[in-house]
């Protein structure tokens, strides 16, 4: 045995290039430490602490905006006209509005009945609404099987239109847009426009349409999301959580305050004629309805969002499914923002604080700082100071702005707020995601115009879809594997290590638990089958 001695194996020479090597680079280090890396740290620090300056004064501000609304802030019926529509004896139904529904779709296999079914079984009188439904599916099968729904429903006496093209030219702008050119698009005044996983109630015009009719200064009245499939998984938990502030803050501030907030592409009524002096819709980002209400917005019209109007939909419940769909919601405004912000200094006709408020508040802080700031400091800067600890951070900087932000984002959905170290965690490593999707929209760079329409599983499919997927895994490189993820965790781990050796604080336990949770997603071993409660 004495033959395969220690020596054996690892020869002198050997043992001495490494310690050779390691010595070198801790020399290396320590002289670029000083004049280098030092400077560039406090640098990226006091970058980093400005944004989340700038970020923590935008969530008080709309949280004082928003308790001040439901304090004391008017109902939509109180602030704009509101009278239900009657019928007039004289002239019958064409009293009426004219009403046009789109529903675009693509491969809609699972969801293409439920939202049909549901558009059309939408109360208003029946020769004064128009069933539009723009396939662009690419699968012959689901062709078929949509176009057999639409005539199973026009069998019924119900006015749908099956529409196709032979492109896909815009994708889901391009549809919309080839469906209003049709010549029955010309009797219609507004049109509701839902994704095919969404299902409205029978009332949703009755109660969208009379603000539209009784105040020509409206030109969009947007509903709230309701989440079918909320409680599916953990994933779909954290999604809620993200979503639920976006629409009760972000979006009722916008209406209270400027009249004006981003059109969330679904579940809302357009004014035609607002879309017309829009200048239509436009494929120029992947964000076509985002472009489309500021747009409007510039025009002059004034849009109306409606918190207790609820349409129920669906979250995505795969990990793939969310990164596309995150990608596509990043990119595509910090592009939309590159394309328009001269658009919107050179604007005459609306006024200099609503100016402000599109570039600064809308664009500036809450698609680009909120993003970037997320990942570069929690996850990269922050990390850093404990290799560098010649820099250092501000507890209020650190500790409480963060703590602030994250309980203003809570609270908008209480019965989650068990699970705010999780949504943390997940919103840390979706940052990662959304700040190169920014990144990318801001320099147009490969994937800037990258659209892949969200997968949808549908209520009665659901169930049987995710046994099928558990019960037969497929491993593919691409998909199981992110390159980003896993090296981000990586470096949190060793940044980790690095604290616990030598740090003289707890740090190191976020550091490991950050980069576990990075490692479950680099992985995408996440959400579908972990229960949400």
């Amino acid at each position: 045995m004495d033959r395969f001695s220690s020596t054996t194996l690892f020869p002198d020479t050997l043992s001495g290039t490494r310690d050779d090597l390691t010595e070198q680079l801790t020399i290396l280090w320590e002289q670029i430490k000083a004049p280098l890396i030092v400077p560039l740290l406090r640098i990226a620090v006091f970058l980093c602490l400005t944004m989340s300056i700038l970020l923590f004064v935008e969530r008080v501000y709309m949280g004082v905006v928003i308790t001040l609304v439901k304090l004391f802030g008017r109902k939509p019926e109180k602030r704009y006209k509101w009278e239900s529509l009657k019928d007039d004896v004289e002239h019958g139904n064409s009293s009426y509005p004219m009403v046009l529904v789109q529903i675009p779709m693509y491969n809609e296999r699972e969801v293409y009945q439920l939202s049909i079914g549901a558009a059309c079984g939408l109360s208003w009188p029946a020769d004064r609404i128009i069933i539009q439904v723009l396939d662009d599916s690419t699968d012959p099968i689901i062709k078929n099987l949509v176009s057999m729904e639409c005539q199973r429903w026009g069998s019924k006496g119900i006015n749908i239109k099956y529409e196709i093209r032979d492109n896909r030219n815009g994708y889901k702008a391009g549809a919309l847009k080839e469906g209003l050119k049709h010549p029955y698009v010309k009797l219609c005044d507004y049109v509701a426009i839902f994704d095919a996983d969404f299902q409205p109630e029978p009332d949703f015009l009755w109660r969208t349409i009379p603000f539209l009719v009784h105040n020509p200064q409206l030109g969009l009245v947007q509903a709230r999301w309701k989440y079918v499939n909320a409680d599916e998984c953990l994933m779909t938990r954290m999604q809620e959580m993200s979503l639920d502030y976006h629409f009760s803050v972000e979006q009722e501030v916008g209406s209270s305050t400027y009249a004006f907030f981003g059109f969330n592409g679904t579940a809302g009524v357009w004014r035609l004629k607002a879309i017309d002096e829009a200048g239509g819709w436009k494929d120029r980002t992947t964000v076509e309805d985002m472009d489309l209400a500021v747009r409007a917005s510039l025009k002059g019209w004034k849009f109306l969002y409606l918190s207790a109007l609820k349409v129920k939909n669906e979250l995505p419940s795969t990990f793939k499914a969310y990164r596309y769909q995150q990608h596509r919601w990043s990119c595509g405004p910090a592009n939309l923002f590159k394309k328009m912000l001269m658009e919107i200094i050179r604007n005459k006709k609306v006024t200099l604080w609503k100016k402000i408020h599109v570039i600064y508040s809308f664009f500036f802080v809450r698609k680009v700082v909120a993003h970037i700031v997320t990942f570069v400091f929690y996850c990269i800067v922050l990390p850093a100071t404990v290799l560098v600890p010649e820099v250092e951070v501000p507890k209020w900087g650190a500790v409480y702005i963060p703590s602030v932000i994250t309980i203003l984002n809570g609270v908008g959905t209480p019965r989650s707020l068990h699970l705010i170290i999780f949504w943390i965690l997940f919103e840390n490593v979706m940052s990662l995601h959304r700040t190169k999707a920014t990144f990318i929209g801001l320099l147009e760079a490969g994937r800037v115009n990258e659209w892949i329409v969200t997968e949808k599983l549908g209520d009665a499919h659901k169930m049987k879809s995710a046994i099928k997927a558990y019960k037969k895994p497929r491993f593919r490189f691409g998909d199981r594997l992110h390159l980003l993820e896993l090296a981000t965790g990586a470096y949190l781990f060793f940044c980790g290590c690095y604290d616990l050796a030598f740090g003289k604080n707890l740090f190191f336990l976020y550091l490991f638990i950050q980069a576990f949770a990075f490692f479950i997603m680099g992985f995408s071993y996440v959400g579908t089958f972990v229960p949400s409660s």
